[in-house]
Order: C-alpha cells, then structure tokens, then sequence
C-alpha cells in the first residue's frame, strides 16, 4: 500500500526533520523542500496527499504558496505551522480557506510533538489512496 505524501517546505533543518519524522510515524511518506522553487517543483512532479508550509521564509513568503496551491486546485489538507503571532497565522488561514484550500491548523512555533500528531493522524484516514 502506497503511503500518502505530505510535502513540507521549511527553512529550518531542524524543524523540518522533527515534522518529517511526525509524518513518518503518523504513516506519511514525507518529502521536505527548503525554498519555494523546489517546493513547487516537487508539488507539480508528484502532487501530495497533504502539504505543511511555513509562513515566513528568507525571500519568500507563505501567502505567495497559498495562492499557488489555490492556483492548482489543491483540495488535499493544507496546515500552516510558523513562528508569526496568532492574529498572523489566523489571517493566513482565513485567506487560505477563503482562496478554497482546505486549510488545518495552525500551529504556533515552537510545535509540540502531540499537536502535530493529533492533526497528522486527524488527517490520514481521507488521505489513504
């Protein structure tokens, strides 16, 4: 059985491995991406079951892949994690939800493991092709 794809893009290593290594226990096959480019290479190569995205990111920024993901007709989970304050991550996902994403989340900065899992988990049962 194929697992489903979660696509995340963050420019932190760290971080990035902490929810690809949710991801993989929640029975995800995670694919990371460090910039925006490569995020939407790996989008258009392989279309994910599921995308996380930070917010805010050296030269570029979240907004711009939401409306991309929009752009494509994304209708798979979309969740934001990100440093930004709440009133940020609340309007981010008001205006993903309002571009017709599918959006979950938030979740703030630092992430704590139960969070991300409970959304993970939450999520995967639709996602399993």
């Amino acid at each position: 059985m194929k697992l489903p794809q979660l696509l995340l893009i963050d420019d932190e290593p760290a971080l990035a491995q902490f929810v690809a290594r949710a991801a993989d226990l929640c029975g995800f096959e995670p694919v990371i991406a460090e910039q925006d480019q490569q995020f939407r290479a790996k989008f258009l190569e392989n279309r994910p079951q599921m995308v996380a995205l930070d917010l805010g990111m050296p030269g570029m920024d979240g907004v711009e892949l939401l409306r991309f993901l929009a752009e494509q007709d994304f209708q798979q989970p979309v969740l934001i994690i990100s440093g930004f304050d709440r009133r940020v991550l609340d309007s981010a996902f008001r205006l993903g939800a309002a571009l017709g994403l599918t959006m979950v989340g938030p979740i703030e900065k630092p992430a704590r493991l139960e969070d991300l899992e409970a959304i993970l988990l939450s999520q995967r049962p639709s996602l399993v092709p």
